[in-house]
C-alpha cells in the first residue's frame, strides 16, 4: 500500500470546509471514544451528513489522540454481499501488501490489534462507511472483528442501527433552520451567488423549509443557482404533483458517490433496499400530509403540541391495508403485492428503521410521517404503480379523506362523551389535507362535514382564521353546485355563525340567520318577522335555534336566549346529537350564569356540570367555568376561584386557547366580586385588596394576550365585555391609574403562552420581576439600548453562529465571563434561545451580524446555541 493511501486509511480523509452544526453528535461520539464504547453507529437518511460528520470527529479524535484511525467504504459493493467480499474490501483498505502466509483474516486482525510494551491492548478505531445495503454480512463480520481485537471500535455509518447487542447509536436530525441557511449561502458562494439581500435570505430559508434542513438537498438546491434565480427553486418545490425536485440532475459528478447526486438517486438507494410491501405502504403513506423532522437545538413554541404532524397507527391501517378479498394479479397468475392490517405496525418500524419513514413520538403515541421529498418520491413511484382502470392515488386519497372525516364527525357527536379531544390537533395537517383533496376530487359536501365538525373542536392559535377560510371555501363550491341550502349546508352555516360571533362579525350572523330561516320557513309572515319570537317555536331547525340562541345571549344580552337554547338542546336530544346537545346546555348554562336569577343560574349549571362531570374532562371543564361564573355573581366568589385554577389546569392540557382566556377572565370577575363584598363589609387591609386588584390587572393583559393569538376578542361579545369592563373598573378604583396601567401591561407582556399565562393565574410567575419594557408583541432593537457595549459585541457574534467557547477565545475572555454575559443577555433582551437575538439587532448593525457569521470558527460548531437552562 503506498504511503498515500494508508494515510487515507487511517482515516485522515481530506475534508470539505462547509462542516456546519452537529455540536451535541460530536460531543456525543468523542465522549463515546474516549470512554469504553466498541460499536457506534451513525444512522440517518440517506445525505444527511453521517460520512461527513464521521469524518470530522475522527480527524478531530486522531489529532488529539493519537489513535489509529482506519477506514472502509463500502459503498462500492453489491447490494446483500457476502461477507467474505466485506472482509476482503476492509483487507484491500487496511492491510498493507502482504506476501506472506496470512490469510486475510490474519492479516486484518494483526494491523488492528496493537500493544503496549506490556502486552496490554492499546486503542484502535475502524471506521465502516455506508453499510446499510450489506447490513447481514456488516453486521456479522464486526461481532467477530469486536471479539477478536479487544482494542477496536467500530464506528459504523448507516441508515439503521446495525443490531448488535451493545451499539450506541447517534441519529442525526435535519440542520438546524439557522445551521440549513448558513449551508445553503456557502454552497451559493460557489456560484458566485451571494445571499445578503433581506428578500433572497428569506426566499433561502423558505427552500431550505421545504427541503427539511437536508443538508444533501439544500447542496442540490444551492448548485441550481447556477442555472436559474433563487424564486424559481423555491417555485420547484411545491410538495405536490408540479415539484420538480426528483428532475434535479446537476449534481456533482467528481468526488461524490452516485447515490447523492440528485434528490431521487439519495432516496431510491434506501428504497431499492426495501422488501416489496415495504415499498408498497411507502407509497401509500405519500397519501398524507408531508410531516417534518426537528432537531433539538431548534426551539419550539411551548404552547404547540408535541404530537402535532403524522398520522397515527390506526389511520395507516385503515387508509393504506389491503382488503382481505384482494385481487390476483391474474398477468403473471400469482397473488399481488398486498399489505394486510396486521403486517403494517412492523412494517412501519422497518420503514422508520432505514430512514425513509419519520417517528414522532410523545409520551402516549407514536404518529408517523414521510418527510416532503420521501413523500413527493413515493407519490410518484405510486402513480408509476397504477396499470389498467385502478387509480390508485384517487383511490387512497378518498379512503383518507373518509377517514379523517368519520373520525372528526365521531368527535363532533360526542362532544360530550370522554373522547380524545386532543386527537384534532395532532391530526392538523392531514385534517387539511383531506379538506383540500375533496375540492380537487368533486366531494365537496364530505370536506364541509370535514371543516364545519372543526369549529367545535378546542380552539387553538390560528385555526379559527384556518377553518373559517376552510368553511367558506366548502361552502361556495357546494353553493355554485347546489344553489339550495341542505340540511349539511344549514348546520355549517350555523357554526360558521357562532365562529363569526366568537370573532365579532355580527353582520354574519345576521346574514347566515336570514339565510338560515328562509330555506327553513315557508310561511313568508313568520320568515320576515321570525326575530320577534324567541319563546316561541316556528320550527327552526336544532343548529338554527342554537345560533340564534348564542347571539341572543353573548351578542345581545337577551335573557330570552335560555329559552331558545333550551329548545335547541332538546331539538338535538330528539335528533340523537349528544355532543350538539351537550354543547347547547352549555351556552344554557353560560347565559344563565351571567343573565339570569340566581335560581336559574344556580340551578342550570349545577345541572350541566352534573352531566358533563360523567363525560370528558374537557367538557366538564367548561361546566366548571359556567358554574365558577355563577358563584361569582350568585353564591360564594371564593369558592369560584378554588373551582377556576382546575378548570384553567385542564383547558391548559387540551391546548384550548379560547378556555384558557375565558377561565381567566372568569378570575378576574370573581377577585372582583371578592374586592366589592369585602369594601361593602367594610374591609381595612388596603394591601390585601391591592394584591387582587394588581392581578386582576395582569391577568387582564395576560387574557388580552392570549385572544390576540386566536384572532379573536371576547369584548365583542357584549355579555363579556360587560364582566370584564366591571372588573377592570373595580381594580382600576382601588389601584392609582398609573399602578393600573403598568400591572396591566406586565400582563400584556406575556408571550401568547398557556403556560405561561395559566404560572400567572396560579400565582407561580414572578411577573413583578419581569422588566416593564418587555416587548408585547414583536422584539424592536430599542431593547438593544439596555445591552453594555461588550454585551453588544458578545450579542453579535451569537447572533451570527458563535458559541461561548469561540467568543471567549476571540475576546480573550474566560468562558465563565462569556457564560455570565450571555446570561444577561438573555435576561434584558426576554428570551431564551440565542436565534432570538437578531429579532432585537438594530437594522444598521445586522452587516456586522452576517460578516461576522462568514468568519466564525470550526470549533464554534461544538456547542451552537447558548445555556439551555435558560
Amino acid at each position: 500500500m503506498s504511503a498515500m493511501r494508508r494515510e487515507r486509511a487511517r482515516g485522515l480523509v481530506a475534508a470539505t470546509g462547509d462542516f456546519v452544526g452537529r455540536g451535541p453528535q460530536l460531543d456525543k461520539i468523542t465522549t463515546l471514544l474516549l470512554g469504553s464504547a466498541r460499536l457506534i453507529t451513525l444512522i440517518g437518511s440517506g445525505g444527511i451528513g453521517k460520512t461527513r460528520l464521521a469524518t470530522e470527529a475522527l480527524g478531530r479524535f486522531h489529532k488529539t489522540s493519537g489513535t489509529p484511525v482506519y477506514w472502509v467504504r463500502l459503498a462500492r459493493l453489491a447490494a446483500g454481499c457476502d461477507i467474505a467480499a466485506i472482509e476482503g474490501e476492509i483487507a484491500r483498505s487496511v492491510v498493507d501488501a502482504d506476501r506472506s502466509a496470512r490469510s486475510g483474516w490474519e492479516g486484518l486482525v494483526d494491523t488492528l490489534t496493537r500493544t503496549d510494551s506490556e502486552g496490554r491492548a492499546l486503542h484502535t478505531v475502524l471506521v465502516m462507511d455506508n453499510c446499510e445495503h450489506v447490513l447481514d454480512s456488516a453486521g456479522r463480520l464486526i461481532t467477530e472483528l469486536l471479539e477478536a481485537v479487544s482494542g477496536l471500535t467500530v464506528v459504523a455509518t448507516s441508515r439503521e442501527p446495525i443490531g448488535w447487542v451493545d451499539e450506541h447509536v447517534v441519529a442525526l436530525p435535519p440542520l438546524t433552520q439557522q445551521q440549513a441557511l448558513t449551508l445553503f449561502r456557502q454552497r451559493a458562494v460557489l456560484t458566485d451567488h451571494l445571499i445578503t439581500e433581506t428578500d433572497d435570505v428569506a426566499i433561502a430559508d423558505l427552500i431550505c423549509r421545504h427541503v427539511h434542513n437536508h443538508p444533501l438537498y439544500i447542496r442540490l438546491a444551492a448548485g441550481r443557482l447556477l442555472r436559474q434565480p433563487l424564486a424559481m427553486i423555491l417555485q420547484e418545490l411545491s410538495g405536490e404533483a408540479t415539484d420538480k425536485r426528483m428532475q434535479w440532475s446537476h449534481g456533482p459528478r467528481v468526488g461524490a458517490e452516485p447515490r447523492h447526486q440528485g434528490v431521487r438517486n439519495a432516496i431510491a438507494w434506501s428504497y431499492d433496499l426495501c422488501q416489496d410491501k415495504e415499498r408498497l405502504l411507502l407509497e401509500r403513506m405519500s397519501v398524507f400530509a408531508a410531516g417534518y423532522d426537528t432537531n433539538p437545538e431548534d426551539d419550539t413554541n411551548s404552547t404547540s403540541s408535541a404530537l402535532d404532524i403524522g398520522a397515527d397507527l390506526a389511520a395507516i391501517e385503515v387508509v393504506c391495508a389491503d382488503d382481505p378479498a384482494a385481487r390476483q394479479d391474474s398477468e403473471h397468475g400469482k397473488p399481488a403485492v398486498t399489505v394486510a392490517t396486521e403486517e403494517i405496525e412492523d412494517l412501519l418500524e422497518r420503514l422508520a428503521d432505514q430512514s425513509l419513514v419519520t417517528r414522532h413520538i410523545s409520551a402516549s403515541e407514536v404518529r408517523y410521517s414521510l418527510l416532503e421529498s420521501i413523500r413527493v418520491f413515493a407519490q410518484q413511484r405510486l402513480k408509476e404503480r397504477c396499470t389498467g382502470a385502478v387509480d390508485e392515488p384517487a383511490r387512497l386519497a378518498r379512503r383518507h379523506r373518509r377517514y379523517y372525516r368519520d373520525r372528526v364527525v365521531q368527535l363532533q357527536l360526542s362532544w360530550f362523551a370522554p373522547a380524545d379531544q386532543n386527537w384534532a390537533h395532532g391530526a392538523w395537517d392531514n385534517i387539511m389535507t383531506a379538506i383540500e383533496t375533496s375540492l380537487t376530487s368533486g366531494e365537496p359536501a364530505l370536506g364541509l362535514e370535514i371543516a364545519a365538525g372543526l369549529i367545535v373542536f378546542p380552539l387553538r392559535k390560528d385555526s379559527p382564521r384556518e377553518i373559517r377560510r376552510w368553511t367558506e371555501r366548502t361552502l361556495q363550491v357546494i353553493d355554485d353546485w347546489t344553489p339550495q341550502p341542505t340540511e349539511l349546508h344549514i348546520s355549517a352555516m350555523t357554526l360558521l355563525g357562532w365562529l363569526s360571533m366568537l370573532q365579532g362579525r355580527t353582520a354574519d350572523i345576521d346574514r347566515m340567520l336570514d339565510k338560515c330561516v328562509a330555506a327553513c320557513i315557508g310561511d313568508p309572515n313568520t320568515r320576515q318577522n321570525w326575530r320577534q319570537s324567541p319563546n316561541t317555536d316556528i320550527g327552526l331547525p336544532a343548529p338554527v335555534e342554537f345560533l340564534w340562541g348564542a347571539t341572543l345571549g353573548f351578542t345581545h344580552r337577551d335573557s330570552s336566549a335560555l329559552t331558545v337554547l333550551a329548545r335547541a338542546r332538546e331539538k338535538f336530544r330528539l335528533l340523537g346529537e349528544p355532543g350538539s346537545e351537550a354543547r347547547s346546555e352549555l351556552y344554557e348554562a353560560l347565559c344563565a350564569s351571567m343573565l339570569g336569577s340566581t335560581q336559574q343560574a344556580l340551578e342550570v349549571t349545577r345541572r350541566h356540570l352534573d352531566h358533563a362531570s360523567a363525560s370528558g374532562w374537557w367538557a366538564k371543564a367548561w361546566a366548571e367555568m359556567a358554574r365558577a361564573i355563577a358563584l361569582t355573581k350568585h353564591g360564594d366568589p371564593a369558592q369560584a376561584l378554588s373551582l377556576g385554577r382546575t378548570t384553567l389546569a385542564h383547558q391548559v392540557a387540551a391546548l384550548d386557547v379560547l378556555g384558557a382566556a375565558m377561565a381567566v377572565n372568569i378570575r378576574t370577575w370573581a377577585l372582583a366580586q371578592i374586592i366589592t363584598d369585602s369594601t361593602a363589609a367594610g374591609s381595612t387591609d388596603p394591601g390585601r385588596l391591592d394584591a387582587m386588584a394588581i392581578e386582576i390587572a395582569q391577568l387582564a393583559g395576560g387574557a388580552t394576550t392570549l385572544r390576540a393569538g386566536l384572532s379573536l376578542d371576547l369584548d365583542d361579545l357584549a355579555v363579556l365585555a360587560a364582566e370584564n369592563h366591571k372588573a377592570i373598573d373595580v381594580a382600576r378604583r382601588v389601584l392609582r391609574p398609573g399602578a393600573f396601567a403598568t400591572a396591566y401591561r406586565q400582563g400584556c407582556s406575556l408571550r401568547p403562552d398557556l403556560h405561561e399565562v395559566q404560572s400567572l393565574a396560579l400565582g407561580t410567575l414572578s411577573i413583578g420581576t419581569m422588566p416593564l419594557d418587555r416587548p408585547v408583541t414583536t422584539a424592536t432593537s430599542a431593547h438593544w439600548d439596555e445591552l453594555s457595549a461588550a454585551e453588544q459585541q458578545v450579542a453579535t457574534l451569537a447572533a451570527a453562529g458563535w458559541t461561548n467557547t469561540a467568543i471567549a477565545a476571540y475576546r480573550g475572555n474566560s468562558s465563565k465571563t462569556i457564560d455570565a454575559q450571555m446570561a444577561k443577555i438573555f435576561h434584558k433582551l426576554i428570551i431564551t434561545s440565542r436565534e432570538d437575538i437578531i429579532g432585537f439587532v438594530p437594522e444598521g448593525q445586522l452587516g456586522s451580524v452576517r460578516r461576522e457569521a462568514t468568519r466564525q470558527p470550526d470549533r464554534s460548531r461544538r456547542r451552537p446555541y447558548g445555556p439551555r437552562s435558560r
